[in-house]
């Protein structure tokens, strides 16, 4: 008679390819308890690197610098810009208007009085600020985005901030950010505060990127707050000021 196999009697190759092609999330909080084989096979490297070949992360380039692929796969699936409403589309809509000052935050549509294009042809609005101060941030919940505790604690992925802001050509402003690691507590864990950066009347009103890095950071961090904005340096009534607009918080692998 013809004998009776199960899933469990099919080689550990086949199994790997099998359970490669589900849901994350499915193979860690449910195939991985099914047995002591399948949670073995699901913990295999090679499982994990065939899913970031399968769904086109960059591992081809990485292969001799990844040191786990489980983290590498879950970090490259989360990545996304963790801001919302980078670009003023949807209004304030996200963010909190922490100062307000002079005739207060505005949208404009580039590329604006006196301004000029930004390089990426899919941004079409910024934020400008007045001549009283004008600051707004966004508070990130790391674990609502999908980074859990342990994630953030073991493999400290990097944490990438990037912002664009801009003058316009007949006045001069101001351009600063502060961007925030937090713990459970709202205790600073790190901080990037660069210098105000001052932008002299009949500049070129280009736009210009500023990035940072965040690597080694200690473990505990649970939250992310950023915040931006500025002011004209002439007090003149009306929207003189600097203008900002896609910024981003992503968090990626970390490489060898």
């Amino acid at each position: 008679c013809a004998v009776m196999t199960s899933i469990a009697d099919l080689p550990e190759d086949v199994l790997v390819e099998l359970l490669s092609l589900l849901p994350a999330r499915d193979l860690l909080r449910a195939c991985r308890l099914v047995c002591a084989q399948w949670r073995d096979v699901v913990d295999l490297s090679t499982l994990w690197k065939r899913k970031c070949q399968r769904e086109g992360f960059p591992a081809q380039r990485l292969d001799r610098s990844v040191a786990d692929w489980k983290s590498f796969y879950v970090l490259c699936s989360l990545k996304r810009n963790l801001l919302k409403n980078p670009c003023a589309e949807e209004s304030f809509r996200h963010w909190k208007l922490d100062n307000n000052e002079g005739d207060r935050w505005r949208i404009e549509e580039l590329p604006g009085p006196l301004g000029r294009e930004m390089p990426d042809p899919k941004v079409h609005k910024y934020f400008v600020t007045s001549f009283g101060l004008c600051l707004k941030s966004q508070l990130i919940t790391l674990k609502n985005e999908g980074y859990w505790n342990e994630l953030m604690d073991e493999k400290r992925p990097e944490i990438v901030i990037k912002d664009w802001y801009a003058a316009r050509f007949d006045c001069g402003c101001r351009y600063e950010i502060t961007v925030r690691l937090l713990s459970e507590d709202y205790i600073v864990l790190e901080e990037f505060h660069p210098e105000p950066v001052v932008i002299e009347q009949w500049s070129d009103a280009v736009w210009r990127e500023i990035s940072h890095t965040f690597h080694n950071y200690p473990a505990g961090v649970r939250y992310i707050w950023f915040q931006h904005g500025g002011q004209d340096t002439q007090f003149w009534a009306g929207w003189y000021g600097i203008r900002v607009t896609n910024s981003s918080i992503t968090i990626g692998p970390w490489t060898l």
